[in-house]
């Protein structure tokens, strides 16, 4: 009977071989979803012996992996904001960098709340639309992240989240029911945004993961992202194709005093403060880096946000 110490060695070899840069790390993350343990509390014990029928459903996924399939399309889940999100191959594997909208918008959505200039007759629920939500994680991360903080879903805050692609808001539905923010969070299939805003009321925070990668770069991308919907992917010739088109629509989607927020690729920042500029004469226009001190998010407000 093989040991835990003997199909890790095996495994990180073979996925070394196969072109796998995180080798060690794939094996012990799929071996201790097979058997459902801590990968910590795993490694920890190298002589443990495994079970034929783990074993096997080890050496399946190890096979995946090497094959190119990304780790958490494998075990079928991501973690994202600290929360655990069900993925497959019908939306974009959420990443890292989105995290900043999620906190973005939960810092936006809390300064309009308790803003004491706010009088009683502005004091409507906070609109905010997350527009290409793909696997809803940024949506509904930032719905249980207000929660926490005691606001009030659906009366403090109405949230929408938007994709094009009605397969990726059957995952997004999914794992808003996961989250228990299900009656939070209402979902549309639409380009962007739908043709009529819900409560025909404009939004105060938009926040949008579109497509940003250039065309001619995605053949070149690592293996893995080929498993992933490239039209999640594909920003067009220069990446910045859905980014445009929605510009083109805050004007009449955004209050007065709004905000959206844009994730963009790290060398996009001059191309997409650009596309800005000419579609939105004189709106306050910035770049906010990254954690890594990239460029990542595009702010833009109304000339007359703030006045």
């Amino acid at each position: 009977m093989a040991t835990v110490g003997e199909l890790l060695v095996s495994a990180t070899t073979r996925l070394r071989e196969s072109g796998s840069e995180t080798a060690r790390l794939d094996a012990e993350v799929l071996l201790a979803s097979v058997t459902g343990e801590d990968r910590t509390t795993l490694i920890a014990h190298h002589e443990r012996p495994i079970g034929e029928d783990v074993v096997a459903r080890f050496e399946q996924a190890v096979a995946r992996r090497a094959g190119g399939e990304p780790v958490a399309y494998i075990r079928g889940i991501k973690e994202f904001f600290g929360l655990a999100f069900a993925v497959d191959r019908r939306a974009l594997i959420p990443r890292p960098e989105s995290e900043l909208l999620v906190e973005a918008g939960r810092v936006e959505v809390m300064a309009r709340l308790t803003d004491p200039a706010r009088t009683a007759a502005d004091r409507g629920p906070v609109r905010i639309a997350d527009v290409g939500t793909g696997s809803g994680a940024i949506a509904i991360a930032l719905a249980v992240e207000l929660r926490r903080r005691r606001v009030v879903l659906g009366n403090d805050v109405r949230i929408i989240a938007t994709d094009s692609s009605a397969d990726a808001l059957e995952l997004a539905r999914a794992n808003a029911v996961a989250h228990a923010v299900a009656d939070a969070v209402r979902f549309y299939e639409a380009d962007l945004l739908p043709p009529v805003l819900p409560d025909e009321a404009p939004l105060d925070i938009v926040l949008a993961n579109l497509p940003y990668v250039i065309r001619s770069v995605i053949p070149t991308l690592p293996v893995a992202t080929s498993f992933e919907p490239v039209t999640a992917l594909d920003g067009g010739p220069d990446g910045l194709d859905a980014i445009r088109a929605l510009l083109e629509r805050l004007p009449d989607a955004l209050t007065g005093d709004g905000i959206a927020l844009l994730e963009i690729g790290a060398d996009q920042a001059e191309g997409a403060s650009a596309a800005a500029r000419e579609r939105l004469a004189g709106w306050r226009i910035g770049v906010e880096p990254d954690i890594a001190g990239l460029p990542r998010v595009l702010r833009l407000n109304p000339p007359w946000a703030g006045a």
